[in-house]
């Protein structure tokens, strides 16, 4: 098998959607509607969003979507790894680890001070997965949450 991993640029809109088809698959997202290309390009537009695929012989197996964060504290930048998945028909033959790989080289090789990700406790999959991965520390933390329904905005101002 040969494995490509390559970080997209504003222009790979189709490679977007097909990573966004393997989030649907591995995170079973339901009732999930696709975003317009516009607002994909835009999303990869954004130099403080990364997104990083896996091909598998020319076929996108997965990817780690990613936000850089600026720091108060230092000059150099953290990122955090929104989303990470690998179609479950390629789990477990080491595409996940190369991702992760390739992307903390990446940010090794730019400057940044860590590479951070958030995985629920209940998730054994994940937690599983990440123990494999070379990293520097595991902290236990509690994640909490402020979600907003759709709201008329001008009722806010």
């Amino acid at each position: 098998m040969e494995l490509e991993i390559i970080k997209l640029k504003s222009t790979d809109i189709n490679d977007f959607m097909d990573l966004l088809k393997v989030f649907k698959e591995v995170f079973e997202w339901e009732n999930f509607s696709f975003p317009r290309s516009q607002h994909l390009q835009r999303v990869l537009e954004n130099a403080h969003f990364l997104v990083f695929v896996a091909k598998a012989n020319n076929k996108l197996v997965g990817g780690l979507t990613a936000r850089i964060l600026d720091r108060y504290d230092t000059e150099r930048p953290s990122a955090y790894i929104y989303d990470i998945a690998v179609s479950t028909a390629q789990q477990r033959i080491g595409i996940g680890k190369s991702l992760i790989a390739t992307f903390t080289n990446f940010c090794k090789k730019n400057g940044f001070s860590e590479v951070f990700v958030q995985a629920e406790t209940a998730d054994t999959q994940a937690m599983n997965f990440y123990k494999t991965t070379p990293v520097s520390s595991e902290i236990k933390a509690t994640h909490f949450t402020y979600s907003f329904k759709d709201t008329d905005t001008t009722e806010q101002q």
